[in-house]
């Protein structure tokens, strides 16, 4: 990730809020901030719970769009990318 912002920008890690709940990755690009969550896919409630946990992260920062990538090593998945809204917020969430 590093070389892509390649000083334009900044990446953390599992980044800390403050009341200690653990976000996957911030990039700070062009003067944006852009939060993306991680997950494997273990099923639709697994996954609505990722949905709730990146709306939070949102509140945190006041943003209104978030991102989530997830992880499936189903045969038979359903890969892709789709924007959802969660109340005023939007996430984009790619299945690979």
């Amino acid at each position: 990730m590093k070389p892509i912002i390649n000083g334009t920008g900044n990446c953390y890690v599992e980044a800390e809020t403050r009341n200690q709940e653990r976000m996957d990755l911030i990039i700070d690009y062009h003067g944006e901030q852009h939060i993306l969550e991680l997950k494997i896919w273990r099923g639709n409630a697994y996954n609505e719970r990722g949905e709730e946990q990146l709306s939070g992260y949102l509140d945190h920062f006041g943003l209104r769009k978030g991102y989530m990538l997830s992880f499936n090593f189903n045969k038979r998945k359903e890969i892709g990318v789709k924007e959802i809204r969660l109340g005023n917020k939007i996430l984009v969430e790619a299945v690979v």
